[in-house]
């Protein structure tokens, strides 16, 4: 898709980030580990996935995710390049997220094939993405740029945008974004404990996601 609308753009991202109150945020450093843990957050009720591009394998892992897990909707975090947005729909990614935004990763995304979500921590980045026919955002990182007071003051002069805030939210702190109306859904890694990553305790994994998918009511 060469030519991207701002409605369309708007339309494509809250189609995807809709279908769930939580996107966990997953840093997969073990190949292997991708497919089980896609299916107990699937299972759980979390079937929008983020996995980051912080490790050597989070390409793969988004492919095998995306052949071999029924339900899975799975994007890219950490995206910098504009071949890394190349790479994750290559690799059957359906979306892609930055934790920033350049002027040639808004070029490369009005090329791409999948909505990109570009991040914002201020008025003056949200004014840059908006000029650029972006409306929704990934705020971040959240908590250490205001949170849900920014949040708020971003509402008024920017009526049309809309955030997923990731960035030092967890279980107690994410009721009070879900009630924000200018957010579609919260990004976190509270579901996925490291500890339990590491033991592969996916039934612990998948209660923790249901518990999670229960906050929004």
């Amino acid at each position: 898709m060469s030519q991207w609308t701002p409605e369309l753009r708007a339309q494509r991202v809250d189609a995807i980030l809709s279908q769930a109150p939580v996107l966990p945020v997953l840093s997969i450093a073990n190949v292997d580990d991708a497919v089980p843990l896609a299916r107990a957050l699937v299972d759980g009720g979390l079937p929008v996935l983020e996995v980051t591009l912080r490790t050597a394998v989070a390409v793969e892992a988004i492919a095998r995710i995306a052949r071999e897990v029924p339900g899975a909707v799975v994007g890219a975090g950490t995206i910098r390049t504009g071949a890394e947005l190349a790479a994750v729909a290559d690799a059957g990614g359906v979306f892609a997220i930055s934790p920033g935004a350049t002027e040639a990763l808004y070029d490369a995304a009005q090329a791409a094939t999948i909505p990109w979500i570009p991040a914002i921590a201020t008025a003056s980045e949200l004014m840059r993405g908006l000029e650029h026919g972006h409306r929704r955002f990934k705020f971040f990182p959240a908590e250490s740029s205001g949170g849900i007071g920014a949040l708020k003051g971003f509402a008024g002069p920017f009526a049309e945008a809309r955030f997923c805030p990731t960035g030092g939210i967890d279980a107690a702190k994410a009721p009070g974004y879900f009630v924000q109306p200018n957010v579609v859904t919260v990004g976190g890694s509270w579901m996925v404990p490291s500890d339990a990553l590491a033991s592969r305790d996916w039934p612990r994994i998948a209660t923790l996601a249901r518990e999670a998918a229960a906050l929004r009511g």
